[in-house]
């Protein structure tokens, strides 16, 4: 990511330049990613998922001992954590998953780099950052080993299931500001061309300017497309159905942000092939894909997931928040990492029509800070139900100022009226109980700063069922 004054002058830059800069990014980024191991990862990677559970139990307590140890021994701040614990008597073995505490995101953010081996070096990694849309941004620090293994992952799981891989022209939807915001004419991307990438703004995706987005993906004859959930709806909206099958994708992968059934549905309708939905995050602690049989799959190289259960335990099966450790990242590894969402996991999986054996992600229910809570604090995730029945709505976004009151923002289709608005209310007041709803027609959801649609913000603790900000103006109104 540039920083803001090399981001000014990009923006001054005419497109044949710009193509020239991201192409220069480019060769750098496919010489971190990509080397001589990246095919026999992959193929390996494709070879574990046919494992059997004992197979797969054996690879984890050999891989998870190597972490914990290298962790207790190698990294500072954990060093310093069990020797602390040693002092004060408590002799319990570091190589057990459940004697480590669990590791907040404030701890990762003030102790960053004392969580880096002592094999490592800052000036030899690189550098990424979380988009922080709940609060300060991460900063994390990668090996070239670990990046490597990680885009071997994603090439397998991400792209081999459904017939594409890394050699494709691709495009992805995400949140770099490749264009400037005020550019009323395309283009609205960016030609990367060592990683064959078309990078599209997310941030133009205007009806107006969506048929220029159609032309350049065919142009640059895009085979597979990546990228926010919301961005590709956008687009599928405004060609309607059909509208894109001339391109020919092999697949629309989507990340970031839950893939509701509705927009499935619509991308699908418009591209004329399968939307697969991922699953991950930048501390690469967890990650899931679905295959073609519309099953997620959790990736166990990535990491060990446990969920802690409304009686606070943590364990391997069930709902409850996510809470993960390192596996594929030995070099700054985040052990037993509150990742912040809320999950329902599955046991290992040997029944998918698929007939890989990868254990299953039921649901990812949303942030734990984008979950509705009823009065006597249950959390109520996966809403896109509230809005499947026919709505005039192209978009939505529900925002909980209480638990008294919650306001939805909709952008109206053609025929919007009032017996939308009430369909709303009574959704979202059957899984809420008595709450006042109050349905809000705008021109447009405003994105994150990284471009993300956040259909669900909560202003609600969890746990408190207490309104975060209750001098609200709406909540006061």
């Amino acid at each position: 990511m540039m920083n803001a004054t090399l981001t000014r002058v990009y923006h001054r830059m005419p497109p044949t330049a710009q193509n020239l800069a991201a192409s220069l990014r480019g060769w750098r980024l496919r010489r971190e990613r990509y080397g001589p191991e990246s095919d026999g990862l992959v193929e390996a990677a494709l070879e574990r998922e046919t494992w059997t559970s004992g197979q797969w139990r054996g690879w984890e307590a050999e891989r998870l001992g190597f972490i914990l140890h290298r962790a207790a021994t190698q990294v500072p701040y954990y060093r310093e954590m069990w020797s602390r614990r040693r002092r004060l008597g408590d002799l319990r073995s570091w190589d057990r998953l459940e004697n480590w505490p669990v590791l907040e995101k404030d701890v990762v953010r003030r102790y960053g780099s004392a969580l880096i081996a002592d094999d490592q070096s800052k000036a030899g990694m690189g550098v990424e950052r979380t988009s922080g849309t709940s609060g300060t941004p991460l900063t994390l620090w990668r090996s070239r080993r670990t990046t490597r293994a990680r885009f071997a992952l994603y090439e397998a799981r991400r792209l081999r299931w459904h017939g594409a891989d890394r050699h494709d022209r691709w495009a992805i939807l995400g949140g770099q500001l490749v264009t400037p915001y005020r550019r009323r004419r395309p283009p609205f991307w960016v030609w990367n061309a060592p990683l064959r990438q078309l990078y599209l703004s997310s941030y133009h995706l205007a009806s107006e300017f969506v048929p220029s987005y159609l032309d350049a993906l065919a142009r640059y004859r895009v085979q597979h497309v990546i990228g926010y959930p919301s961005s590709l709806h956008a687009i599928s909206r405004a060609v309607g159905e059909g509208g894109g099958a001339h391109l020919g994708l092999k697949v629309v992968v989507t990340n970031a942000e839950p893939l509701y059934a509705h927009q499935r549905e619509s991308i699908e309708d418009a591209f004329a092939c399968p939307v697969r939905e991922t699953y991950g995050m930048v501390e690469l602690v967890a990650g899931a894909g679905a295959c073609a049989d519309g099953h997620s799959h959790l990736w166990p190289e990535m990491g060990v997931c446990e969920v802690r259960r409304a009686d606070g335990l943590l364990a391997r099966e069930g709902s409850g928040e996510l809470i993960a450790t390192s596996l594929l990242d030995a070099d700054m590894p985040l052990i037993r990492y509150r990742v912040g969402d809320t999950a329902s996991l599955g046991a290992s999986n040997d029944g998918c029509e698929c007939g890989r054996t990868l254990p299953l992600l039921h649901n990812i229910e949303g942030r734990c800070d984008d979950l509705l809570y009823s009065r006597d604090g249950r959390p109520v995730g996966r809403l896109d139900p509230v809005f499947k029945a026919g709505l005039c709505v192209a978009e939505a976004q529900i925002i909980q100022e209480s638990v008294d009151l919650v306001r939805v923002q909709v952008v109206p289709t053609s025929g919007f009226g009032r017996g939308d608005g009430r369909a709303i209310q009574r959704a979202l007041c059957e899984r809420l109980g008595d709450v006042v709803v109050v349905v809000e027609p705008v021109p447009e959801i405003p994105r994150t700063s990284n471009g993300k649609f956040r259909a669900v913000v909560s202003r609600v603790e969890p746990g408190t069922c207490e309104s975060r900000s209750s001098s609200s103006p709406v909540a006061a109104a």
